[in-house]
């Protein structure tokens, strides 16, 4: 059985990176959340260029690649921070993931495990062209939900950041090898001819 090196591990991490990302990606257009959806974006191009550093061995986009970790790190520690409303960050008053364009929320607030959702009819909240709703029953309520998933992608960040210190850039050197049967003739050790070499990943 082969061993894993650690080109091959940090290039397993990115793939499950890349997934997850795009798992989020969808749940975010789904709920119109635009500030998620540009960072994801960003996201999927850094990880892809990672996986391309690694595999062709460019250490500056891998360098490149460890930077936008540590921005991705601190992106979705704000995620956490925003839905658990840590500090003076409020759902109700402060609307950064759509860019203040919309009161839309996470889709998983009306889309959630066990949700119910009922519509509040003739409410004297409802502004031009929205409604209200009433969602009860949730098993875990969105904010915790996205808290998680932002959870899951500081796991992978940080753990991808890990193998990627022991990743050597360097190309490996090949090896010349001489064809020994066409150097020299039986019975004699003076060449024929000068030797053929081959090279050798």
């Amino acid at each position: 059985m082969g061993k894993c090196s650690g080109r091959c591990t940090l290039v397993a991490f990115c793939c499950l990176q890349l997934v997850a990302a795009l798992e989020r990606q969808i749940f975010d257009f789904l709920g119109y959340q635009w500030a998620p959806i540009l960072a994801n974006f960003l996201h999927i191009m850094a990880v892809i260029l990672g996986i391309f550093g690694t595999v062709q061995y460019r250490s500056r986009y891998l360098i490149l690649y460890a930077a936008w970790l540590v921005l991705w790190v601190g992106w979705n520690a704000f995620i956490i921070c925003f839905y658990l409303e840590v500090g003076q960050l409020s759902q109700d008053r402060d609307f950064i993931m759509t860019f203040n364009t919309s009161l839309h929320r996470s889709w998983w607030m009306e889309n959630g495990p066990g949700c119910l959702v009922t519509p509040v009819l003739n409410s004297r909240l409802a502004l031009e062209d929205h409604h209200v709703i009433s969602v009860t029953g949730c098993l875990l309520d969105y904010p915790y939900i996205e808290a998680l998933s932002s959870a899951l992608q500081i796991f992978l960040a940080s753990t991808s950041s890990v193998a990627l210190t022991p990743t050597d850039t360097r190309r490996p050197r090949r090896r010349r090898i001489y064809n020994c049967s066409l150097c020299t003739r039986r019975g004699s050790r003076a060449p024929t001819r000068a030797p053929r070499a081959c090279w050798l990943d």
